[in-house]
């Protein structure tokens, strides 16, 4: 065994240590083309790809525009001066914050009960953060972080706002239902005109843009994690405005809070890491003043708008629409399509001129022509909405009583001078000019131990991205020759069949008899201490990242389907769904302390060292990292992957490592665990079969039955390269091109099965 001391249980980590963000030049000329281009393109990059390194630098970036500000410059004289100490505590912090609180509150009390056409306004343009609320906490939990204690008390925390498992009852389903109720109907976040129909300021751009670039980075920056998760939390911006009772209280967010400050004061990097999460409690405080100020700016222009500039906003909104089916309509000496083609229309004069209009003038019925136009028969019925059909109405009826124009127009400017300070601190990140940042390709011919530490670290090296979407793919299509032979397997059947749901079902039911619970018998004969050991170091590598291949799975604008909520809720019982003491990962690591072996953490430099597990096992870990990389192109993938792993938990293999553990007195917790949580009655196994059937279900509704043989064969392909790995002595006799008679022996030796789980 090794004389290193190994990593202690309970994991007090309140930060990963500073390195390094390794990005290939190519992903710099990338992120610099996002940040050059329209604020939109930002946050479509960080919300919409979460598979590119491209995606992890403009989140780096955007990291450092808005935390060094926040750090360097003084507090705006409308902030009260009385942040608290670095070693206060958290009841001080809360105070601090439910100062900005009460500061707020009347402000967006007001705005909720403003007139319904400003509220919708106001509501409109904050949804784009009430939308994207906790996604902070998206990917906190992960191999490079678990099993933190402060992780699995965000993680707990996050699995609330998610619906625990039914996102129907999650505060982002909440905040929708009620948004819709107050008359705001806007489509899914990731719908590529989002934005455009919350007609989303370049501040809420900006502030949202913060928000998922630190989704992005959480295991770098969980001192902020914690910080933006309790301001958010503690301010309630959102439920102040829409009139709700908060998801997550803030006493609940507050004792998180408590528990994170408790432990730095126990590390030795716990001053910095006060002051970092301050710092970004500073700068939600910041953000949550500037958006408040934004809402009432555009209030106040709303409502300060004259029927005219009504009017004048309702023609821009439709404008860039018309086309040229006006054509034979004039106003003045131009046709209509003359004034709507242009790219620089002037509103007043356009609407100057539609005053004069004779599609304005009443007729004998006191009727103009314009307003029977756009009523049922008429050739504009349907273009404008109730809302603006009865502005219109109000104006032609003003305009026929006399009332003089008013065609002073105000622009819509709410935000824009502290959006102007953003966006130049956004842009003026470059790459190459941050001190953290290396600019080179990744290493080619790295061993499995130097790949397995980046891909475990990801976010310290975007840059082995490509390198990771190779390995899987080898791995995927190497497993595809047990489309042919897997029946063999002695632990699987990773045999290609067509799918129907009662073909699927029919094959896991006997991969569960006939290979995992019909040949168990007790064993006779318990191998000695040492041995008994060595096998459990042959499964531990693939049990120190339980879970991983799912932890992408539901991130914001993804969760929509109901097989990601089932995948999820699976990776929620992995992690103990918050409880540290129940984490698998935490179980592993208990099992092996009661063998005296203490190892690293996997995402520590030292456990490229270690020498207590064999080299020839990181392959499987290694795939299965790469495959969690790539949750939407892999994703297929992944669900069969999944059902593998998950139906592995049961049977013979599993009880007799409980028979064999017990012997020697040596920790089961690990072995128990999944021996229960996996069962087939009504467990992960059963509910892996049940995910894959309800998302083929899906495609069949939207894509038919060709679509679903196809979505099923890549499915298939993560169930074989799990079998690939496990099934060892197989696909050694299939490329030796040996016959494959069929398995029999009643008991797994451990040169038959590669790893387990």
């Amino acid at each position: 065994m090794n004389a290193h001391t190994g990593f202690p249980l309970p994991d007090l980590t309140t930060s990963l240590p500073r390195a390094p963000f390794h990005f290939s030049p190519k992903a710099a000329e990338e992120a610099a083309a996002v940040i050059a281009g329209e604020l939109a393109g930002v946050f479509r990059q960080l919300l919409g790809d979460q598979e590119s390194e491209t995606t992890l630098l403009v989140s780096r970036r955007t990291l450092e525009a808005f935390l060094t500000t926040a750090q360097s410059e003084s507090q705006p004289p409308s902030q009260p001066s009385s942040q608290p100490r670095g070693d206060a505590d958290a009841d001080a912090v809360a105070a601090w914050v439910q100062q900005t609180r009460a500061e707020l509150a009347p402000d967006l009390v007001a705005l909720r009960e403003a007139d319904p056409e400003t509220r919708e306004l106001v509501l409109r343009q904050r949804a784009p953060l009430a939308l994207i609320g906790g996604c902070w906490l998206d990917t906190v939990s992960q191999a490079a972080t678990q099993p933190s204690v402060i992780v699995n008390r965000l993680f707990g925390q996050y699995f609330l706002l998610q619906g625990e498992g039914i996102p129907q009852r999650g505060q982002l389903a909440r905040r929708r239902r009620a948004l819709t109720e107050l008359g705001v109907h806007l489509p899914e976040i990731e719908a590529a005109d989002f934005l455009r129909q919350a007609s989303a300021r370049p501040l809420t751009v900006l502030h949202a843009s913060f928000h998922l670039a630190l989704s992005r980075l959480p295991a770098s920056f969980l001192p902020e994690v914690v910080g933006v998760h309790y301001a958010m939390a503690a301010l309630g911006v959102d439920d102040l405005l829409l009139g709700t009772e908060p998801h997550l209280p803030e006493a609940e967010a507050r004792t998180v809070l408590a528990d994170y400050l408790s432990l730095t004061d126990r590390s030795p990097t716990g001053d910095e890491d006060r002051r970092r999460t301050l710092t970004a409690i500073a700068l939600v405080l910041r953000l949550e003043r500037e958006h408040t100020a934004l809402l009432t700016e555009l209030a106040a222009w709303h409502e300060g708008l004259s029927l005219d500039a009504r009017v004048a906003q309702i023609v821009a909104r439709h404008a860039p629409f018309a086309g040229r089916q006006h054509r034979s309509v004039r106003m003045g000496d131009r046709r209509l399509s003359d004034w709507l083609d242009g790219e620089d229309l002037d509103l007043a004069a356009f609407v100057a001129e539609f005053r004069a209009s004779r599609q304005l003038r009443p007729g004998r019925d006191g009727t103009c022509r314009f307003l029977k136009s756009i009523k049922f028969g008429g050739p504009m019925f349907g273009i404008f909405d109730e809302r603006e059909a009865a502005t219109f109405t109000a104006w032609a009826h003003a305009v026929a009583a006399g009332e003089p124009a008013d065609l002073d127009f105000a622009p819509n400017t709410a935000g824009d001078d502290r959006a102007e300070g953003w966006a130049r601190a956004l842009r003026g990140t470059a790459a190459e000019d941050l001190a953290d940042v290396v600019l080179a390709d990744a290493e080619s011919g790295l061993d499995d131990r130097r790949l397995f530490h980046r891909v475990v670290n990801v976010e310290q090296y975007p840059h082995i991205l490509a390198t990771a979407r190779d390995r899987a793919e080898a791995g995927l299509t190497d497993a595809e020759i047990l489309f042919t032979h897997g029946a063999g397997g002695r632990l699987t059947n990773a045999e290609y069949f067509d799918y129907t749901p009662e073909a699927l079902m029919e094959r896991v039911e006997r991969v569960y008899w006939d290979k995992l619970v019909d040949p168990y018998q007790p064993l006779t004969e318990i191998p000695d201490r040492d041995e008994v050991i060595f096998e459990q170091t042959t499964f531990a590598l693939g049990s120190l990242i339980d879970g991983s291949w799912a932890h992408r799975i539901g991130n914001l604008g993804r969760n929509h389907r109901q097989s990601d909520a089932m995948l999820f809720g699976i990776y929620a019982d992995e992690m103990g769904r918050g409880d540290v003491t129940k984490n698998h990962i935490t179980l592993i690591h208990q099992v092996l302390a009661s063998m005296d072996i203490h190892l690293p953490h996997i995402r520590q430099p030292e456990f490229l060292e270690q020498g207590d597990l064999p080299d020839h096992l990181y392959g499987f870990s290694i795939h299965q990292v790469c495959l969690s990389l790539f949750p939407d192109t892999l994703y297929n993938e992944i669900l069969g992957y999944n059902l593998g792993i998950e139906m592995f938990g049961l049977g013979e293999m599993r009880l007799h490592e409980i028979q064999k553990l017990r012997r020697h007195n040596l920790d089961i917790s690990y072995e128990e665990a999944h021996l229960s949580i996996d069962n087939f009655s009504a467990g992960h196994a059963r509910q892996s079969a049940d995910i894959i059937v309800s998302y083929l279900d899906d495609v069949r509704r939207t894509s038919g039955d060709a679509a679903v043989q196809q979505e099923w064969r890549r499915i298939w392909r993560g169930y074989a390269s799990f079998a690939y790995f496990v099934e060892h002595q197989l696909v050694k006799r299939m490329r030796a091109g040996e016959r494959t008679p069929a398995a029999s022996a009643p008991t797994v030796q451990p040169d038959d099965v590669d790893l387990l789980i």
